[in-house]
């Protein structure tokens, strides 16, 4: 369904669950992220209605998901971290020129977070499959399932703003380049790493 050309390795779960201050940090600045990423379209793109209307919505839901994730690194007796770059989005971010035509720009930064989303999804599965914490194995799959809403959302708004066969072009082409970039982490602490 997700459309990633490389599946985690199960494995990676193991690395998650002996940092779990670490991927709890970085999962909830992943949300901050998704949320101030959001707000950044509406911003970007004012005129768009029903972008502006889903990114308020996702805003709101991702903020949502922040707490909840605090609330759990506060339950276990931790604090918030300081915040870990995401050579993953960073490397992701790269994909395609800058500048150039402002509506390409928003195809372009909607493929992404689409891309995000998915590849989110299918680590919170992992996730919560793999991680021996009942709580937070069932914590996993619930926000499986929304980021899985969000990674469709992205992508039918990206084929709403652009043609849908260059639209679909560009996404395949992306898929490519992520299963490069993915096959270089995994190997610590991070939701994307």
């Amino acid at each position: 369904m997700l459309g990633l050309k490389l599946p985690t390795d199960p494995r990676w779960a193991n690395i998650a669950e002996k940092n779990i201050e670490e991927i709890l940090t970085d999962h909830a600045y992943c949300e901050q992220k998704a949320a101030s990423t959001a707000i950044s379209l509406i911003v970007g793109y004012p005129e768009k209605p029903e972008l502006v209307d889903k990114m308020t919505a996702l805003a709101r839901e991702e903020m949502g998901h922040f707490q909840m994730v605090h609330n759990r690194i506060m339950q276990r007796g931790l604090v918030l971290g300081r915040e870990r770059k995401d050579a993953y989005v960073g490397q992701l971010n790269t994909f395609f020129p800058k500048g150039g035509d402002r509506e390409l720009r928003l195809i372009h930064r909607l493929l992404v977070c689409a891309l995000i989303e998915a590849r989110s999804c299918e680590r919170f599965r992992v996730l919560s499959e793999n991680l021996e914490d009942k709580e937070l194995s069932e914590f996993y799959h619930t926000l499986m399932i929304s980021e899985a809403n969000h990674y469709t959302m992205f992508l039918k708004l990206a084929r709403t703003y652009g043609k849908r066969e260059e639209v679909d072009q560009m996404w395949q082409d992306l898929l490519e380049y992520e299963a490069e970039v993915i096959s270089n982490l995994g190997t610590e602490g991070l939701i994307h790493g």
